[in-house]
């Protein structure tokens, strides 16, 4: 990891008058070098696209999308989906993902600088939607969720990866939390707009018929001695 990138995530100061700004100003800093420190800290994405069915002509969004990175996972298979919208707030994530549409020719993915609640398919409805690391970074992920049911047809499923932390009294066949790990986590993350919740995996239950779950804790590339806790949850709207 580069000074300028070690620099950003632990010193520099994070401003702005709202959840755009303050976004903008954490990752401007290191958005050229996003993907290369990322690979190893943000676990279970590779995974968790590598399980979506690829249909043709299917209609994928991808909400924080950030870089667009994660769709290099899906190779060839990529070609065969109607159309992938990555959508993100962040300005200096979206430049990179430009980039990476363009020197990939990538012809059936669009880019869409636009909040979660505010984007609206043109085909009207998709066939997966993705957060992938950005829903523990929406202030109003309720309605995030919420919306997501909407926009997708009867049938259609999400795909989620996140950060969490459990309950304080978890239930017998999900993953508790020692108190400090909860505090911890919380406390270290939330310096970057990224907070977590107890309440994903439920509402997400909730909402959406889940076909599967996984709870994992995550080493720390450089720090081993840290494990953060992360979920990766695959559903579909009932219909």
């Amino acid at each position: 990891m580069d000074l300028k990138t070690l620099y950003a995530l632990t010193l520099a100061p994070v401003r702005g008058h709202c959840h755009r700004t303050r976004l903008e100003s954490f990752y401007a800093r290191q958005a050229e070098s996003y993907d290369r420190t990322r690979r190893r800290l943000l676990q279970g994405r590779r995974s968790l696209y590598r399980s979506l069915p690829i249909e043709k002509g299917a209609v994928w969004v991808d909400m924080g999308a950030g870089t667009g990175a994660n769709l290099e996972t899906l190779g060839d298979d990529l070609t065969s989906l109607g159309k992938v919208h990555l959508v993100d707030i962040c300005t200096s994530l979206l430049d990179v993902a430009r980039e990476r549409v363009r020197r990939n020719g990538w012809s059936n993915v669009e880019i869409a600088q636009e909040n979660a609640l505010d984007f609206n398919p043109p085909a009207g409805s998709a066939d997966v939607l993705i957060f992938s690391y950005s829903l523990s970074m929406m202030p109003g992920w309720f309605a995030a969720l919420d919306r997501s049911w909407s926009m997708l047809r009867p049938g259609g499923r999400i795909a989620v990866v996140d950060f969490f932390v459990s309950s304080k009294h978890a239930d017998a066949e999900r993953q508790q939390h020692a108190w400090a790990s909860r505090l911890f986590w919380k406390a270290w993350l939330e310096r970057e707009n990224v907070f977590l919740s107890p309440d994903h995996i439920p509402y997400l239950q909730h909402r959406f018929e889940q076909e599967r779950l996984e709870e994992r804790l995550a080493r720390h590339p450089r720090l081993p001695v840290l494990c953060w806790p992360y979920y990766s949850f695959l559903g579909r709207k009932a219909g």
